[in-house]
């Protein structure tokens, strides 16, 4: 055989490998159209860090650096007012005037978008014995009580009644609250102010919230540093006793207890994406801010709906003025906030969260072009609510809340006067009425049959549940959501899967992304092995000689 032709058949080799390279490739441009990007950084919330850090860390392949730190909601609408960050997350917007008579205002322009959803829970640590209480059900009423130290003792009558007449030990209860400005406090206030006034208000001194929570000479109330310390005083060595409030990813993430919170409809319930979803549908939106209402959710009558469920602020710059703002930045922070809102929010459910519905989705788009409208050099082509891969949408109606529907009707064993439930908490799954198996609940599994056949919630007493007949056998239940067959509103494609917009995140602009495959895995070999081989083979036929 002539060997001759071997450096013509590894050159056409190197050719053709570039071209199946440069076929596969998604974006297939030159380099010089990559989007440019530079770090911003933003602080604040630590309710929403823990997604936010997870979005942090995704975008960071494309080039996008984002640095984010806690501190608080307090602290981070002081930064942007002092212009000594590009961006602030936030529970609440700023209030004018904070409850100690402080500036809460800025003068730098911005606009308000939602970032992530969620519920506000109550973890513990309360053992009889050595064992760890992980189904502890408690009303709003009982909360408020507790965190105006009113009640001060695990044995009071009061939780016995919340829990269908279980006792605890008596043991001193320890209330966990923030030290810093928190909106995490802010909320949980808000909520205290709206629903037990006579309660909280006293406490407090006058109505209103307070990002800073008061606590009163010769309490046993102990005050930490955002949500982590709050979270970690309540799990450690000498935290039996304690109860604090913390968003719910929290717990989920430490595989700790959560109280079930009673809601409107007689039920215990936990803050998992799906009940905080449907919480939200109540959920009043301002429209010229994005500010929330949250008085409908705090007594949706819906028994999956987790009343003190709401969602985050992020605050961004919009003057074309701003000092610290440069097209690089405005263009990070745009597509940050794209693939946040969008490929992001699948993310949430997992991490203790909930995802955004359209609605706030759609406007969070309409804030981000305020972006453009300060730097027309910002580029926000092919960027469509339809291609956002959320877990809310349906992709034949963008109005039907996928998540709502789809959320499991609760245990019987979760109403008043029932129960408990023997499935545990903070495990971000719904409970079922197997006192044998707890935590063992799918979440995406209807709550399990009552006694009398029915899906276990819903009805007018503990024994009956949706799609129980009055004189007859329960009515076809949906596999997924829990509801009677008639009453499923997801769309399924063929195979029988739910239907949503486009899978594909329109994330990327052409040359935003590379990605690294079998054929990035080829173009590397023919930029840089083919061509050694040549000159090695090369070299070997002419016996050694240069």
């Amino acid at each position: 055989m002539n060997r001759r032709p071997l450096p013509l058949l590894l050159a056409a080799a190197l050719a053709g490998l570039l071209a199946l390279a440069g076929a596969g490739s998604a974006a297939a441009v030159p380099l010089v159209q990559r989007t440019t990007y530079t770090t911003i950084e933003g602080t604040g919330s630590t309710w929403s860090e823990l997604i936010v850090q997870k979005w942090i860390a995704d975008v960071d392949a494309n080039g996008m650096k984002v640095v984010y730190t806690g501190g608080g909601s307090s602290k981070g609408r002081k930064d942007f007012a002092q212009s000594t960050n590009d961006f602030a997350i936030s529970e609440i917007p700023y209030q004018g005037v904070d409850e100690n008579g402080n500036a809460d205002k800025s003068d730098r322009p911005y606009a308000y978008l939602p970032i992530v959803a969620g519920g506000t829970a109550f973890t513990y640590q309360l053992k009889i014995g050595n064992e760890l209480v992980r189904n502890l059900r408690l009303s709003g009423e009982t909360i408020a009580k507790i965190f105006t130290n009113q009640i001060t003792n695990w044995n009071d009558p009061a939780i016995a009644e919340d829990n269908n007449g279980r006792t605890f030990p008596s043991l001193a209860i320890t209330p966990v609250v923030r030290s810093d400005g928190s909106g995490t406090t802010a909320q949980f206030t808000t909520w205290m102010d709206a629903q037990y006034p006579s309660i909280w208000r006293p406490y407090f001194g006058h109505s209103g919230l307070t990002s800073y929570y008061p606590r009163k000479s010769g309490s046993r109330t102990v005050a930490q540093a955002g949500s982590d310390q709050v979270m970690n005083t309540v799990k450690g060595f000498a935290g039996n006793g304690t109860i604090g409030y913390v968003e719910y990813s929290y717990p989920v993430n430490a595989n700790y207890p959560v109280v079930k919170v009673l809601n409107k409809a007689g039920y215990f319930v936990e803050p998992t994406q799906y009940n905080t979803a449907v919480a939200l549908t109540k959920a009043k939106i301002n429209p010229s801010t994005l500010t929330q209402e949250l008085d409908g959710v705090y007594v949706n009558p819906d028994p999956r709906a987790y009343p003190i469920s709401s969602y985050s602020y992020m605050v961004i710059p919009t003057s074309a003025t701003d000092a610290r703002m440069t097209t690089a930045k405005r263009q990070t922070l745009a597509d940050f906030v794209y693939y946040s809102l969008c490929a992001g929010q699948t993310s949430a459910g997992s991490y203790g969260y909930s995802p955004l519905p359209l609605n706030l989705v759609q406007a969070g788009f309409d804030q981000v072009a305020k972006l453009k409208k300060a730097d027309p050099e910002v580029n926000l082509t092919d960027r469509d609510v339809r291609s956002c891969n959320n877990p809310t949408f349906d992709g034949t109606n963008l109005s039907h809340n996928v998540l709502a529907d789809k959320a499991p009707q609760p245990a019987a064993c979760d109403k008043v006067g029932a129960g408990p439930c023997g499935t545990e908490t903070g495990t971000n799954k719904p409970s079922t009425d197997d006192t044998g198996t707890p935590g063992a609940a799918d979440p995406d599994a209807p709550a399990a049959a009552d006694a009398d056949g029915g899906a276990g919630a819903g009805a007018d007493d503990a024994g009956s549940g949706p799609g129980v007949g009055a004189d007859g056998p329960a009515a076809e239940v949906d596999p997924e959501t829990g509801l009677p067959a008639a009453d499923s509103a997801v769309p399924t494609d063929a195979a029988g899967a739910a239907v949503y917009a486009n899978p594909t995140l329109v994330s990327a602009r052409p040359g935003d992304q590379r990605p690294f495959g079998v054929l990035a895995v080829l173009q590397l070999f023919a930029l840089v092995l083919v061509p050694g081989l040549v000159v090695a083979v090369l070299h070997r036929r002419r016996g050694g000689r240069p």
